[in-house]
């Protein structure tokens, strides 16, 4: 689950009130992070998220905002540790493969000025969605003294390609520096588990305040301020009013049966531990667990179930992807889900980096303006497809309101489709 470092004894604590109100708000944040200390833990050789022996790393439930925060200026102390709960030291960057958007930094050389440390990938649908918010803290504080910092810790191989990573911060238009942390080494000094994580550091090298997840966006530009005017007393607390999180779609609100499709992961490695330790696995064919690593022949089941990958044809299954088998002159091989949600997104790549043509149903027909995701492309003769031509994420399927176990169905002719893994959304707007 989501945890919160928060240090009682030298800075105090939210009131009663404020943790309650937060639980409350967190209940609605149903896809929050990538990973969590239930489902993730941190190998001391790499640091690298591995599945744990108890849970496959899944996308959580929110809980609260998971933050902790001073109250009142710190004062280092000698006996501070450094590590990444609320009163440690801030770690020195280390292990860092490459700086995209700027010079190296050190931490040492940031003192006196707000720090900002937030843990990405680029794949990942709620880090993605954090930032609008890190782009309007980047524009409205960095004259005032913030500098955020990026920390890419891969989750997929293909992410730790420097020029995927630079092609991402390009596309969404990042302009703070990026550290690219391969090895996780960054990542483990912070003793960091989830994707997106944000740390707050003082103009004294401390943390200050920590939050997992999306959400809290409003307290957290709130700290951001407190630690600014403690840096230069000089600084005018912004008149602009504080961000609000992400609105969840009425439809899901109100949906008595209303329920939404986990995180489902492609490759074995994860649909593995979940079938022993978790939910049955990401794929319904018990086929997919007993053929790894080779091209098997797979039919889809008469009885999909929902929230399950199904295959049909051939399909080869690795460790971290399922790949189509063969080239074909039509669409006859597919994977196939039911699903509840808003929004659906899948992340995809391309053995061979040349693009290819995935077309998309839902419940046999073709996508419209109602229900296209923003990378669809909708042909003259009305054929809903996408164009892959990166590993990245796609969004699929935007809806203007939730709907309840559709069947999605996604073909190509290609034998570089290949799936990473799908994430879901009920916000009222985005993927």
């Amino acid at each position: 689950m989501l945890r919160t470092s928060l240090n009682q004894e030298t800075f105090g604590s939210r009131t009663k009130l404020s943790v309650l109100i937060a639980a409350l708000l967190g209940l609605v944040f149903l896809v929050a992070a990538c990973g969590g200390s239930d489902s993730v833990e941190t190998t001391e050789t790499t640091g690298q998220p591995t599945s744990s022996a108890t849970t496959a790393p899944t996308q959580e439930p929110a809980a609260a905002p998971t933050a902790g925060v001073a109250t009142k200026s710190a004062t280092v102390k000698a006996n501070r540790k450094v590590g990444g709960e609320v009163g440690d030291l801030v770690p020195e960057f280390g292990g860092i493969d490459a700086w995209i958007n700027g010079d190296p930094l050190i931490m040492e050389e940031l003192r006196g000025q707000v720090v900002l440390i937030d843990f990405w990938t680029y794949t990942c649908i709620n880090c993605i969605r954090t930032f609008p918010f890190l782009k309007q803290w980047h524009s409205r504080y960095a004259d005032d003294g913030l500098v955020i910092v990026g920390v890419h810790a891969p989750e997929f191989e293909f992410e730790k390609v420097y020029e995927n990573v630079v092609d991402a911060t390009k596309e969404h238009a990042l302009g703070w520096t990026m550290a690219q942390d391969n090895d996780f080494v960054t990542w483990r000094r912070y003793s960091n588990r989830f994707w997106p994580a944000k740390y707050l550091i003082d103009k004294d090298g401390v943390v200050r305040y920590t939050h997992f997840g999306e959400g809290g966006y409003a307290e957290t530009e709130d700290v951001i301020r407190e630690l600014l005017a403690e840096a230069d007393p000089s600084f005018l607390s912004s008149n602009l009013p504080l961000p609000e999180d992400q609105t969840i779609d009425p439809g899901f609100l109100t949906a008595r049966d209303a329920e939404v499709t986990r995180e489902l992961y492609g490759g074995y490695d994860r649909g593995e531990s979940d079938l022993l330790y978790g939910q049955g696995g990401y794929v319904q064919q018990m086929q997919y667990f007993q053929n790894k690593d080779q091209v098997s022949d797979f039919m889809i089941s008469q009885n999909q179930l929902p929230h399950k990958i199904n295959f049909q044809g051939p399909w080869h299954v690795g460790p971290e992807s399922s790949t189509h088998g063969r080239m074909t002159e039509s669409f006859e091989d597919y994977l196939s889900l039911v699903y509840s949600a808003t929004s659906v997104n899948a992340v995809l790549t391309s053995d061979s980096g040349e693009p290819y043509k995935v077309r998309i149903t839902v419940d046999e027909e073709y996508l419209t303006d109602v229900n296209k995701g923003s990378d669809i492309v909708i042909g003259d003769d009305g054929e809903s497809y996408l164009r892959v031509t990166t590993p990245s994420l796609y969004n699929v399927i935007n809806n203007d309101s939730y709907v309840r176990r559709e069947t999605l169905k996604m073909s190509s002719n290609s034998p570089d489709f290949g799936l990473f893994a799908f994430t879901f959304g009920v916000y009222d707007t985005g993927p």
